[in-house]
């Protein structure tokens, strides 16, 4: 197997948010609670898991949410698609602040924003069937498509590229990739218009990646729908987001466009997981490695200011009393926005080409190009 390859640039999504904003946050919140004392338990405490994040996505585009394990992203999903209650902010979609609505004022609202699990073994019944598994968020909501539902299964099926034949198998008759295209399938059922993608890849093989994303690329490009797609793997967030937005502990540090944030990083975390991709050229010896010191706090008691202060190689006094607003800077891109006093200045040195994937994905993503 060859060494790293360059992600090739032409095969990622356009870089302009298509339509209007079908979903905006803000100031999202979600603190789960710590209670402790003898005999009378009470409130001493709370994780502040998602603690005011911004975001916005637009009709048919593809939102990249990336950060470290634990920064918040998954909670972030859950709260989007009100799997979970948040403690404060707004979520708006299409119009409809969906914040407080309860299940009733939900109903319409739930076929519009479906979910893809990151674990394709778990999020499926292993007692049901394919079919009835697909099958049950129509008769849930009530929807009778034309020709019958087991016709729109057997569809959805084959639009993720397995055998309509596969309907009455049970999950365990599966790999892992088929069972997370079982999984696109589900959420392809109700034809959202919002599909917010939790690691959808991570548990999957390497060389079963390159398949998924390139199918989670043709659902958006027929179908327009916009995704929010988190994930921890540059390369992959970068070759299927148009814009993304990177989370710390909590707090959303930057939103760019995928080839702003990638060759020119202002905040000096987005800069540091980008030091970690691996070089087209592992001998060239150009590419500085930033090396974080200490580890990440705990989300019970942040730091003061900004978040990543304790980390941060530029941190000065202010960054300790002031929490630096997300905001566009001088000297950013129209729609760039970052969350620090002191950013870095735009390097004129960096490539989207250094930002590669994985050989064998590279490699799968090469021969099997859009088309899967």
């Amino acid at each position: 197997m060859s060494e790293n390859v360059t992600l090739p640039k032409q095969q990622g999504p356009t870089d302009k948010p298509a339509g209007e904003p079908l979903l905006t946050v803000e100031g999202l919140t979600k603190h789960f609670p710590i209670y402790g004392g003898f005999p009378f338990k009470r409130q001493v405490g709370a994780v502040k898991a998602v603690d005011g994040v911004d975001l916005t996505v637009h009709a048919g585009e593809s939102l990249g949410l990336v950060g470290e394990s634990g920064c918040g992203k998954s909670t972030t999903g859950r709260l989007i698609t009100r799997l979970m209650e948040p403690t404060a902010g707004k979520i708006t979609y299409a119009g409809r602040d969906i914040t407080r609505a309860n299940r009733k004022q939900l109903a319409p609202v739930r076929s519009e924003i479906q979910m893809i699990f990151q674990d394709p073994y778990s999020s499926l019944n292993p007692r049901q069937t394919v079919g009835t598994i697909i099958k049950s968020p129509m008769e849930v909501n009530g929807i009778n498509p034309p020709g019958g539902r087991e016709n729109r299964v057997r569809e959805l099926l084959e639009t993720v590229g397995l055998n309509p034949e596969h309907y009455n198998r049970f999950p365990h008759e599966f790999s892992g990739g088929q069972r997370q295209r079982i999984g696109v399938a589900r959420a392809l059922a109700l034809e959202p218009k919002l599909i917010v993608a939790d690691e959808p890849v991570s548990a999957l093989d390497v060389s079963i990646q390159a398949q998924v994303v390139n199918l989670l690329q043709k659902v958006q490009d027929e179908l327009g729908i916009a995704f929010l797609f988190i994930a921890h793997d540059l390369a992959v967030v970068r070759h299927f987001s148009q814009r993304v937005a990177v989370m710390y502990l909590g707090k959303v540090m930057e939103v760019a466009d995928r080839d702003s944030l990638y060759n020119r990083p202002r905040h000096p975390y987005t800069h540091a997981l980008l030091s970690a991709v691996p070089e087209a050229d592992v001998d060239t010896g150009k590419k500085e490695r930033i090396r974080l010191a200490g580890d990440v706090p705990s989300p019970v008691n942040p730091p003061s200011g900004c978040r990543f202060r304790t980390r941060c190689w530029k941190a000065q006094d202010k960054c300790a009393t002031e929490e630096p607003p997300l905001v566009q800077i001088s000297g950013n891109r129209e729609g760039h926005l970052t969350a620090c006093h002191f950013p870095e200045e735009p390097s004129t040195e960096a490539r989207t080409e250094d930002v590669v994937m994985d050989p064998a994905l590279a490699a799968l993503e090469e021969e099997h190009g859009s088309d899967d």
